[in-house]
């Protein structure tokens, strides 16, 4: 595939006209713009934006890390997509998207899901990333990977009504490196602790605001124009319209890259968030699959089936379990049968392996945790339930 120099064509010329007369742009920050690659990591709510935005400044080569379809879920923020495209690789359907958007761009895919194993690979290519994540770990392999592989990191997330965005180990033109995603967040919340969106739930137009600004960001770092978010962390809340910034500064203690650092090469990043058990904790957790469960409850089992969700998500689907509230599974441990199983299940299995945890620490015995949760219950058991 031939990759496009620095030289603006024709029709170029008029399609970034509006950006070639402004004043402090030009001809030779287009060009930049042209010649720049740049990696979003993420296609979905935060990406979307991030990628059309990035496809219609002229961007010259943009990669696109996703290793996920398109859900029905998907299309109240994700506007990358449409109904249409339910079902289809998410990486397929963007390349086409923003092709049709410019011609003038290329698109390279990789429709897997970044590790520690292929993060040097994919990333060493492109000039700037940016992180699209929605996950812990990810965030923290990405930021390592960038900071051990020399790139700027246009970092953004989004919860409920809020959103965050800052630009990690950006190299000023003084060659001064500035702090990165370990020097705001040195280590990583008790896993279940923040819920993700796909659990927390966010309003639709709250990752097109904050994508657009991680796309500003990224145009920023390519021409050199502005002051990069830096040292800075941008708070956005929707709800108020309320902005802030926390300013934050390098570590010397950052294990990446501090004055003595620990982390030469990328590391589990799982572990060190705690998403996967270590061995010694492994084998307390009984997991049980969403067929499993199909099996006992139609062999009529007996067995107590426990949902450790939210109200609203419990009226949204809920396949027969008595709601108890992760918040409220200690104080309603009576509630529980010592003489029969107890399966928990929530979204994904995330909170019900934490309940199961903190009465595992009480002495609680025969206990399941339903891998997957609902969500697997869903696509494997029976589709025709609601998706949320």
């Amino acid at each position: 595939m031939p990759f496009p120099d620095s030289t603006l064509s024709r029709e170029e010329l008029s399609r970034y006209s509006r950006h070639i007369i402004l004043k402090d742009f030009g001809l030779e920050n287009q060009e930049k713009v042209k010649a720049a690659k740049v990696l979003v990591i993420g296609a979905g709510g935060l990406g979307s934006p991030v990628l059309l935005y990035l496809a219609a400044a002229g961007v010259g080569t943009i990669g696109i890390v996703d290793f996920d379809v398109v859900d029905e879920t998907n299309l109240q923020r994700q506007v990358l997509f449409t109904i249409h495209d339910v079902g289809k690789p998410k990486v397929d359907v963007a390349a086409k998207r923003l092709l049709a958007l410019n011609p003038f761009i290329n698109i390279l895919t990789y429709p897997v899901q970044i590790t520690s194993q292929n993060a040097f690979d994919i990333i060493s290519y492109f000039d700037v990333v940016v992180d699209g994540t929605d996950n812990f770990q990810t965030r923290y392999l990405v930021n390592d990977a960038c900071v051990l592989l020399n790139k700027p990191n246009v970092y953004g997330s989004i919860f409920q009504f809020e959103g965050q965005v800052s630009v990690f180990h950006y190299i000023d033109s003084n060659a001064v490196v500035g702090p990165n995603y370990r020097d705001l967040y040195p280590t990583p919340p008790p896993p279940g602790m923040v819920p993700s969106c796909a659990e927390g739930g966010v309003l639709g137009v709250l990752p097109g605001i904050i994508g657009s600004l991680q796309a500003s960001e990224t145009i920023k770092i390519i021409t050199g124009i502005g002051k990069p978010l830096s040292g800075r962390l941008l708070l956005f809340d929707a709800l108020n319209f309320e902005t802030r910034i926390v300013r934050f500064s390098r570590d010397d203690n950052n294990p990446v890259n501090g004055k003595n650092p620990t982390i030469r090469k990328l590391i589990d990043y799982e572990e060190f968030c705690g998403v996967k058990p270590h061995s010694s904790s492994h084998s307390q957790i009984n997991e049980l699959s969403v067929r499993e469960l199909k099996q006992w409850i139609d062999a009529k089992k007996d067995f107590q089936l426990i949902d450790v969700r939210e109200s609203f998500e419990h009226d949204l689907v809920n396949i027969g379990g008595e709601l108890i509230p992760l918040s409220k599974i200690t104080e309603r441990a009576e509630s529980l049968s010592q003489d029969k199983p107890v399966v928990f299940y929530c979204k994904t299995g995330i909170r019900s392996a934490r309940a199961i945890k903190e009465l595992l620490a009480k002495g609680y015995l025969n206990l399941y945790n339903v891998t997957g949760g609902i969500t697997a219950y869903t696509s494997e058991i029976d589709p025709s339930l609601p998706k949320y």
